[in-house]
């Protein structure tokens, strides 16, 4: 549970400090206008890495553990871009105010959503003893 929650977030962060940082070209800018290309390539590529060096805390090998967050990196960052059409056409901004400036509770955990069944199969389809 820790190496999935450590990854997504990071993703989600990575994918934020490098958008803002060094983004250009948006990526969906009707649903997500702050989603960039540039922060999605270095995000993905962060919690790659974090990945690979988290493998000692899984039941994966180093390139498993990587492959692994990669998958839930990229399907983390689909599920907030689904979860962002949903708030699009409900005209929802964010899902609450208890964070300040980072939207509701369901906001932090959106990419969690989807990254976590995948996680879950992943792991018992091919890792399960």
């Amino acid at each position: 549970m820790a190496f999935l929650l450590i990854v997504t977030q990071s993703s989600d962060v990575l994918q934020y400090i490098f958008g803002k940082l060094i983004g250009r070209q948006k990526i969906a800018p009707v649903l997500s206008p702050s989603k960039t290309v540039e922060g999605f390539i270095c995000g993905i590529a962060g919690a790659t890495a974090l990945g690979a060096l988290l493998w000692r805390i899984t039941p994966f090998k180093p390139i498993e553990a990587a492959a692994m967050a990669l998958i839930v990196s990229v399907i983390g960052f689909l599920g907030g871009l689904v979860m962002s059409a949903i708030k699009r056409d409900r005209g929802v901004k964010d899902w609450g105010h208890v964070i300040q400036g980072h939207g509701g509770m369901l906001d932090r955990l959106d990419s969690l959503c989807f990254s976590a069944p995948i996680f879950f199969h992943l792991t018992r389809y091919f890792f399960a003893a």
